[in-house]
């Protein structure tokens, strides 16, 4: 792997940071450096708008005096000893933290693979302009397209070294690039908005900026002419992108951070069944080329795929070292940072597909909705209650019709849950990801 940075100087700069801190009378120490580069283009009507570019490189220094914790920031030229007397200083006036901790020896990462997360294509402004005008022209070409939201493109890369003085030396590199338009369709209070992207880890594997542009635009004037459903119990069909956020509330709820403060409606649900009995939940770190994979996280430790949830019953909590103390269990790889904490998070996290395709589901539902945007914030984890504005298409006959908009879709997580089925047609270039879901039994308020 080629990597655009001396990450030696950079583990060497963690590693004289912990040794700073031990001379300074911290227990044990561990210190991280977060590394990031960017660069995007911004554009609207053919006319480029904004053109960004950002470097950082952020260290920071987590000591331990006893049960006592303190974290610090800086950067690379501030002096490791002064750092460290200060950060001991503030460790000894902090309060006790029972389960805070370096990992143990035995579950450090000795030895961490080559995930190919790094592609080391360079991509110059001029190249992201081209791109983001592409798109947008594409977009424009639609037609009924009367307007551009905007056009971007984006390339960057990010990683994390980590230096523990319970033994841990590591370091990681991950890309990112992307493409984005948002089209207009439709003129005065008929306007509708829709858009497409493409966001992947290889420069290579974008998708097409004229095909992201033609979705955009047939995906804005597909909406145009929206009514309002009727109100009453239907089925709801979650298209992939909505679906996604299903999933989100899935791995939210099962979170451990969660769990220890009793904020998830699962906190008492493990090992009986949560969702439908044909539902399976994975959580993949070691994915190759996995949008969110890692070869270890926040705390050095090599997280190992798991099925969170298999036929329907939950299996695991997502944790980290501090998390499962707390809750007197074994930690499982899953810890990210957080000041001076390592919390819990998600890594590659899917709702595996399911045997039908979204075409066959969606006959199998015969009449409901078919939803392609959410809106709000109505999602209650503590008690599961779930109400968010929504906007999509109507379903009937086994066909989607016509456009929907200003409707509401209401049921409570517990029960969506228990009655999700998932087509086959899974994106696995999000770090979330989900196929086409269907919900049977929601409330949708409408006219």
């Amino acid at each position: 792997m080629v990597e655009p940075v001396n990450s030696r100087e950079f583990i060497d700069n963690a590693t004289a940071l912990v040794e700073a801190a031990r001379r300074a009378g911290a227990d044990a120490a561990d210190a991280v450096v977060v590394r990031s580069r960017s660069t995007s283009v911004s554009v609207r009507l053919g006319k480029v708008e904004s053109t960004d570019a950002s470097e950082s490189d952020e260290f920071a220094l987590r000591v331990f005096v006893g049960r006592r914790i303190a974290s610090i920031s800086a950067n690379g030229g501030a002096d490791p000893e002064t750092l460290a007397a200060r950060a001991v200083a503030m460790a000894k006036v902090a309060p006790e933290d029972a389960f805070e901790g370096l990992a143990a020896t035995e579950e450090l990462a000795r030895q961490y693979r080559d995930l190919e997360l790094y592609d080391p294509t360079t991509v110059d402004a001029a190249q992201l302009t081209q791109a983001a005008l592409a798109a947008e022209e594409a977009a424009l070409a639609v037609e009924g397209v009367t307007n551009s939201g905007g056009s971007s493109a984006s390339a960057g890369m990010g990683g994390l070294v980590l230096v523990t003085s319970g033994g841990f030396s590591g370091h990681y590199m991950g890309s990112r690039f992307s493409r984005s338009v948002s089209a207009i369709a439709g003129s005065g209070t008929g306007m509708e908005r829709d858009y497409d992207f493409s966001s992947r880890l290889y420069f290579g594997e974008l998708e097409d900026p004229a095909a992201i542009g033609r979705s955009a635009g047939e995906r804005a004037v597909r909406r145009l002419n929206a009514r309002q459903a009727a109100t009453g119990r239907v089925k709801v069909v979650y298209d992939p992108r909505v679906a996604r956020g299903i999933a989100s509330h899935i791995a939210s709820a099962i979170n451990g951070s969660s769990v220890a403060r009793k904020t998830s409606f699962l906190k008492d649900r493990m090992g009986t069944q949560i969702l439908s009995s044909s539902i399976h939940v994975t959580d993949d770190p070691l994915r190759v080329r996995g949008p969110n994979s890692r070869p270890f996280d926040g705390e050095g430790v090599e997280g190992v795929p798991l099925a969170m949830v298999e036929d329907g019953v939950l299996r695991h909590w997502l944790l980290s070292g501090s998390t499962a103390r707390e809750l007197g269990l074994q930690g499982n790889g899953r810890g990210v940072r957080s000041g001076s904490s390592v919390v819990p998070s998600a890594t590659n996290f899917a709702i595996e597909p399911g045997e039908k395709s979204p075409g066959e589901l969606i006959r199998d539902v015969g009449t409901g909705f078919y939803c392609t945007e959410l809106f709000g914030q109505g999602v209650d984890m503590v008690t599961g209650e779930y109400s968010r504005g929504a906007s999509g298409y109507w379903i009937e006959n086994g066909e989607i019709t016509y456009p929907v908009s200003e409707v509401t879709i209401a049921s409570n997580l517990k029960d969506m849950f228990l009655n999700l089925v998932a087509a086959n047609d899974i994106d696995r270039n999000f770090g979330i990801a989900s196929p086409t879901l269907v919900i049977e039994g929601m409330t949708l308020a409408g006219k």
